[in-house]
């Protein structure tokens, strides 16, 4: 049996008239740049989320880099980032020439440790990047009590994190809508994936919400008027109907993925060599992706490859030993946590339409991996 990490075919396959349809649309009208299906779509991701305004741009990075520009986390200024994220949480610092200041995170949660964070804030922090990162949001509370305290900007990386909700001030609220900006990803593989790159800001700031439209557009809110030296990056008109099909089944999407995970953790949940992901009180898991620490992680990974199993590995380096990130002058041992995931956190495949029958072959080829380690171990 081949199991895909990812395969976004069989989506398609199953509501392949609904997105033949939305695409055609566009293509018929001949409106493809911020055409009428991304504001729609803005709307609709309003009405999901909760957040009162949202803006659709080119990708995730370029959501990140916007919101870094608007929010002052440039030029001298210091962010607090976790150091077992996407390199794309930090980058967005570093290229406008801001100090990414790494922070551990959370062995069981894999983020970012609020209490190291606290530990690295000095008089030149301007900011923090909590990362919502695999299947749950980030200690939104402890981070919002570091941002009252110390008056940090917050940009929540929401990326991974579409349908992920926690409990803040007695409110369920949605990942990105707590700080003063909030992004996602619709890279393909997302939990909201379109058929190539796309992203969306959201804020509850009025002021903020206007900079974004205008950023996205060279700096433009009245055509050839120039208020910022801002980007040119938009969601696609194409994209966004792609997404708003996609958005109609995403409970359902939700749910599938839930039931992926849930008969990962039973098939399991006996194997001492395997690790599994721990949710916080409270948290509405969503699994972009499903992530266990694993012994022996990259033979496992082997194995499972010659088996014809799909994985991926989240993350093979920390960013503060990332040749990029060497200026700022980390060393391996400062971050032991990170480090230590490194070394052994591996995804199995996570997507909807995986089968009952997929889940059960890739769990006994994992138990059958650590079978022949003991009987190696016995020889």
């Amino acid at each position: 049996m081949n199991v895909p990490f990812y395969d976004a075919t069989r989506e398609y396959r199953a509501y392949k008239h609904d997105f033949d349809d939305a695409i055609a649309s566009v293509i018929a009208s001949g409106s493809f740049i911020l055409g009428k299906e991304v504001r729609e779509f803005e709307e609709a991701i309003k009405g999901y989320t909760g957040a009162k305004y949202a803006v659709g741009v080119a990708n995730g990075s370029d959501a990140l880099v916007i919101a870094s520009d608007i929010l002052g986390l440039k030029k001298g200024a210091e962010v607090l980032t976790p150091v077992f994220t996407f390199f794309a949480s930090a980058s967005c610092i570093a290229r406008l020439g801001g100090t990414p200041v790494f922070c551990d995170v959370n062995e069981d949660t894999f983020s970012m440790d609020m209490g190291d964070a606290e530990k690295r804030i000095t008089k030149n922090t301007k900011g923090i990047i909590p990362v919502h990162l695999f299947l749950q949001t980030a200690d939104m509370t402890a981070c919002m009590d570091l941002v009252e305290q110390y008056h940090l900007a917050v940009l929540e990386d929401a990326a991974e994190a579409f349908g992920m909700e926690s409990p803040y001030k007695g409110v369920y609220k949605h990942a990105g809508t707590i700080g003063d900006f909030g992004v996602f990803s619709f890279f393909p593989t997302k939990t909201l994936g379109c058929y190539g790159d796309g992203g969306m800001v959201v804020t509850n700031n009025e002021a903020l919400y206007r900079k974004v439209k205008s950023y996205r557009v060279h700096g433009s809110s009245v055509r050839y008027h120039h208020d910022y030296i801002g980007y040119n990056s938009r969601l696609d008109t194409l994209q966004a109907a792609v997404l708003q099909v996609k958005l109609t089944h995403i409970e359902n999407t939700i749910e599938r993925r839930a039931a992926h995970a849930a008969q990962y953790r039973e098939l399991l949940k006996d194997i001492p060599a395997i690790k599994l992901p721990s949710i916080k009180d409270g948290n509405r898991e969503v699994n972009y992706v499903f992530c266990v620490q694993a012994e022996n992680r990259d033979r496992l990974e082997a194995h499972l490859k010659e088996q014809g199993i799909g994985t991926s590995v989240y993350y093979p380096i920390p960013l503060h030993l990332q040749k990029c990130f060497e200026y700022l002058g980390y060393k391996a041992g400062d971050f032991p946590v990170a480090e230590r995931l490194c070394e052994s956190v591996l995804a199995l495949p996570m997507f909807p339409e995986l089968t009952e029958d997929e889940v059960s072959y890739v769990c006994e080829s994992v138990r059958e991996f650590y079978r022949r380690c003991r009987r190696v171990s016995e020889i």
